[in-house]
């Protein structure tokens, strides 16, 4: 096949393939997008598949993988399981459009729900409308499986607070286990020892590596554990609320209480109000997330940022620089978590010493 040079290069789209290639752009779509129901001739597949690579558009997943040289005047779809929930999508949005701004990019947004029919439609319509790189969205971070549809994309593909075991696509979740040691640290730095901790659920990632930063804060301050004061909550308020009353009903309750959401803190800040103990005075307080609310609480709520807006601008920044699969591991990038000091926690009392 004769080599085509493209003028004044610019985004190649599914119309140029099929004007060079001369067929009709639903052929190119079905052969790009592997349809393999409808008839078509091996000839013209193949014409396709070498005039998608020569212009430099995506191929199958036989072929290279579309490498975006540029994403401005593009759009990029952004897929994630959940939105109304909790704000950490909106958040990671807002991120990706921040980056996009002045570039002319568009970012449209699809959810799933979780469910693999409805992922499937999502990205189909994601392909059909535009989008020349996918971001996919965990709204808590986990280690999940990739459909066939998402492995075979024929343009790249983001993980955002996801990762694969195989580690084929760039991914990026918070750095959970140094955020729960800056948040136990800021508390040792004040002057404690007997520090608490209250959990999220343990099978979720953010609660086993906040639990395990706060455990290594502590050994690395030479400060004994105390099991007794890992008390597990379900990221809810009441449940932090009932986590604080049980720590400050032992013998020797905490002095320092570290919440592993802001949900919980705002039991947590209840529970002492109602115990008739003073925050920070009597008792310090630090909360995760740095939602909204922790600014409106009083004494407003020292907590640790969990980086969604920049998790989001990276995820754009890697389809920008033509991030795609790999045959090679590629290393999951942890974004720092950091604290937000506010008035919630502070000195140790000499009095509680």
């Amino acid at each position: 096949m004769k080599e085509r040079k493209v003028k004044n290069p610019r985004r190649v789209t599914m119309a140029d393939v099929a004007r060079a290639a001369g067929c009709s752009q639903a052929t190119v779509s079905l052969v790009l997008n592997h349809v393999t129901e409808v008839r078509i001739s091996s000839e013209l597949r193949q014409r396709v598949i070498e005039t998608a690579r020569e212009l430099g558009y995506g191929q199958a997943s036989f072929v290279k993988s579309l490498v975006l040289q540029e994403l401005r005047g593009a759009c990029i779809g952004f897929v994630v399981d959940q939105l109304a929930t909790t704000p950490e999508a909106v958040n990671a949005i807002d991120g990706a459009r921040q980056a996009s701004w002045g570039h002319d990019i568009n970012v449209l947004v699809g959810q799933t729900l979780d469910h693999s029919d409805r992922e499937n439609i999502v990205v189909e319509r994601l392909l059909r409308a535009g989008a020349e790189g996918i971001v996919l969205m965990s709204i808590f971070s986990r280690r999940i499986s990739l459909s066939e549809t998402m492995r075979r994309l024929p343009v790249p593909l983001v993980l955002l607070n996801c990762y694969t075991d195989d580690c084929q696509f760039p991914s990026v979740v918070p750095d959970e286990v140094v955020g729960g040691m800056r948040a136990t640290r800021a508390l040792i730095d004040y002057g404690h020892e007997r520090i608490a901790t209250i959990t999220g659920e343990m099978f979720m990632d953010a609660a086993s590596d906040r639990l395990t930063g706060y455990r290594m804060a502590l050994k690395r301050s030479g400060i004994a554990e105390r099991p007794y004061y890992i008390a597990e909550g379900n990221w809810t308020p009441s449940s932090g609320y009932e986590a604080t009353a049980a720590l400050m009903s032992i013998k020797t309750p905490p002095t320092a209480i570290f919440c592993q959401n802001d949900k919980m803190a705002i039991g947590c800040l209840n529970a002492l109000l109602d115990r008739g103990l003073r925050v920070p005075e009597d008792v310090s307080v630090i909360g995760y997330d740095d939602d909204e609310l922790a600014r409106h609480l009083r004494p407003q709520l020292t907590t640790v940022d969990l980086p969604h807006r920049s998790m989001g601008a990276w995820a754009i920044a890697q389809l920008a620089r033509g991030k795609h699969k790999s045959h090679n591991p590629i290393e999951v990038t942890k974004m720092e978590c950091a604290l937000v000091s506010r008035g919630s926690a502070s000195w140790l009392s000499a009095t509680l010493r």
